[in-house]
């Protein structure tokens, strides 16, 4: 029995310095590829970071929907420029377009938050 128990733990022993091994070449491995990296990035000139931008579908139904605002906006300030030439009501137009966008978001697509 002892035997058996000391052949089972010889080969744990094994497999845990077979691993130990993998884990030691691939953080070396890791390790190059950092210093690579860090010398490659201290030739290029300062970028500044980049944003990332949201995903999602709440994301994405948020620009969509963002995207519709700003061409209703546009359609409206159109329609207003060729209707009206008196610059006072295009300039009114405007006012009441930039106050009323936050009400009309708020109302039609449920954005309490």
């Amino acid at each position: 029995m002892s035997k058996e128990r000391a052949r089972r733990r010889a080969e744990r022993e094994a497999e845990q310095a077979r691993q130990a091994a993998l884990r030691a070449e691939r953080e070396a491995r890791l390790a190059r590829r950092r210093g690579r990296l860090g010398r490659v990035v201290a030739l290029l000139p300062n970028r500044p970071a980049r944003i990332a931008t949201q995903r999602g579908i709440k994301a994405r139904r948020r620009r969509a929907q963002n995207g519709v605002v700003a061409v209703l906006f546009l359609i409206v300030q159109a329609i207003a420029w060729l209707l009206w030439s008196e610059w006072p009501a295009r300039l009114g137009v405007f006012v009441v377009s930039l106050l009323l966008v936050p009400v009309l978001v708020t109302v039609a697509f449920d954005r309490r938050s």
